[in-house]
C-alpha cells in the first residue's frame, strides 16, 4: 500500500534538492549536473519513505541497501566521468532549442522534468518499502534481476572507461567485453535494476506499480537512452554503423556476422 502522506513528502524533497542543484547550474552554467543528481533523487525519495514508515521489515533493509548501492556508485561514476569536461552535447542542443533565457527554463525543461520522473518511477520503492511481510520467492527473483543489472551498468562503464582512456581508441568503437553482446550494457543493466525492484514491490502488493518499470523502459530505449545516443552517432563515429550490423541494440545476445554487401559486375 502506498503512504500518500509519505510519498507527498518524498515529492517536496526531491523538488528542494532539484532546486539546489538548479542554482548550482547556474552558478557553473552547465546543467549536466543533473546527471549525478539522477540517481540520488531516488536514493533520497527512498530515505523519505522509510522516514515515514511506522513500522518497517526485512523488506525495507533490502530495498533501501539495494537503491543505495546503485544510486551511490551511479553519480560517482557521472561526476568522475564528467569532472574537468564542458557542458555535455545533449544539454548544448537542448540550450540551443530554448534560447534565450534557458537558465530559467532549465529549473522546469531539465530538473523539475526530472524530479518529476523520478518521483513516479520510485513508487515501487515506496510500496516495497511499507510492506512488512516476510521475504519470499518473488523478492528473491527481484533481487537476482537487480544484480544482474548492476553487473551489466557497473562492469559496461567500467569497461567503456577504460576503452576511453587509451588514446589509440579515439575515434574507435567499443565491441568487446558485455559490449559485444549489446551496444548499450548500461542502459540494458538499469531496465533490469527496476523491474528487479518491481517483482519486490510486487512480493509487497504492488501489482499496479507495473507503470513505473514500463516508464522507465520507455525512457530507456525511446526518450533520453539509446534513440538519443544513436541518434547521429554514426556520423561521428563511421564505424559504428557495422557494430549496429553485428550487436544486439539492448537485449543481450550473440553477436551476428558482418554483413557481406552484394556485388555485382
Amino acid at each position: 500500500m502506498l503512504d500518500f502522506t509519505a510519498y507527498l513528502w518524498a515529492g517536496a524533497a526531491l523538488l528542494l534538492v532539484a532546486t539546489a542543484f538548479w542554482i548550482v547550474s547556474l552558478v557553473k552554467d552547465d546543467v549536466s549536473i543533473v546527471d549525478s543528481v539522477w540517481s540520488l533523487m531516488f536514493l533520497i525519495a527512498a530515505l523519505a519513505y522509510l522516514a515515514a514508515a511506522e513500522i518497517t521489515g526485512p523488506r525495507a533493509v533490502l530495498v533501501l541497501g539495494l537503491v543505495a548501492v546503485w544510486a551511490l556508485r551511479l553519480a560517482i561514476y557521472i561526476t568522475w566521468r564528467n569532472h574537468g569536461k564542458p557542458e555535455d552535447y545533449r544539454y548544448q542542443q537542448i540550450r540551443a532549442n530554448y534560447e534565450p533565457g534557458f537558465k530559467y527554463k532549465s529549473f522546469y525543461i531539465v530538473f523539475g522534468l526530472q524530479g518529476l520522473l523520478a518521483w513516479i518511477i520510485a513508487v515501487p520503492l515506496a510500496v516495497a518499502i511499507s510492506g512488512t511481510g516476510p521475504l519470499g520467492l518473488l523478492d528473491l527473483t527481484g533481487a537476482t534481476i537487480w544484480l544482474t543489472g548492476f553487473v551489466f551498468e557497473s562492469v559496461g562503464d567500467w569497461q567503456l572507461a577504460r576503452f576511453k582512456r587509451e588514446a589509440a581508441n579515439r575515434g574507435k568503437v567499443l565491441d568487446s567485453g558485455l559490449w559485444a553482446y549489446t551496444r548499450h550494457p548500461n542502459y540494458f543493466g538499469d531496465f533490469a535494476v527496476w523491474w528487479g525492484f518491481y517483482l519486490i514491490a510486487l512480493s509487497a502488493g504492488g501489482s499496479w506499480t507495473i507503470f513505473a518499470p514500463l516508464l522507465m523502459t520507455a525512457l530507456l530505449l525511446k526518450v533520453s537512452g539509446v534513440a538519443l545516443l544513436e541518434k547521429d552517432i554514426a556520423e561521428r563515429r563511421p564505424a559504428y554503423v557495422d557494430y549496429i550490423h553485428r550487436t544486439n541494440a539492448f537485449f543481450p545476445g550473440p553477436r551476428r556476422a558482418p554483413q557481406i554487401e552484394e556485388r555485382t559486375s
